[in-house]
């Protein structure tokens, strides 16, 4: 059995847990660079993605991710974790940082306020099962992509990019945990399992 951790510093960690059991995977919160030594892939859940960023350094976890990161650590970003596993950022705040990965520009909040959020049923690439009913919360978009990005999902009548995948990392800018489906968890779980291989 594979374990996935689920950065456990803000957001929907129980949530995202409770898929990732669904889906046959063991799932533990990480908070500590020892927790994090002890998983095959970590989930960066929703949340607030200059806080995050914060914490991620306060509790000593932004380097060794980051590194890891960079040497093929299969990594789940949902809302402000697709934001922190972006290459580049717009509309951030001028001291913050992402873990990277992703070669991609997200936009933050670019679909609008708390208020604007919105439900869409979304085509994601490779996804068997039909459409993907995808929670969006104040959540970011994907603005360009390098050519080694694979662009699994877009939405809107301007095909706003909203799922992405490079590498062992997939970034999302739906919210998965609330709706019910538990498919985006389940192909994390097999790109975790095929980096053991």
């Amino acid at each position: 059995m594979i374990t996935i951790g689920v950065l456990a510093l803000q957001g929907d960690v129980r949530e995202h847990a409770r898929a990732l059991e669904a889906v046959g995977a063991s799932a533990v919160p990480v908070r500590r660079l020892g927790e994090l030594d002890a998983v095959d892939g970590l989930v960066l859940p929703g949340g607030e993605s200059t806080t995050i960023d914060k914490l991620l350094r306060a509790f000593g976890l932004f380097e060794p991710l980051r590194e890891r990161i960079a040497a093929g650590f299969p990594v789940y970003g949902s809302c402000a974790g697709m934001i922190l596993l972006a290459d580049r950022v717009l509309d951030s705040r001028a001291d913050q940082r992402t873990l990277g990965g992703i070669d991609m520009t997200v936009r933050r909040n670019a679909f609008g306020r708390q208020v604007d959020s919105f439900e869409a049923d979304v085509e994601v690439a490779g996804l068997a099962g039909g459409p993907f009913h995808a929670v969006f919360i104040r959540s970011p978009w994907v603005e360009e992509v390098g050519e080694g990005v694979e662009v699994l999902a877009a939405v809107g009548e301007t095909a706003r990019v909203v799922a992405v995948r490079q590498r062992a990392l997939l970034a999302t800018s739906f919210h998965p945990e609330l709706g019910g489906d538990t498919r985006m968890h389940a192909e994390f779980a097999r790109m975790v399992r095929g980096s053991r291989e």
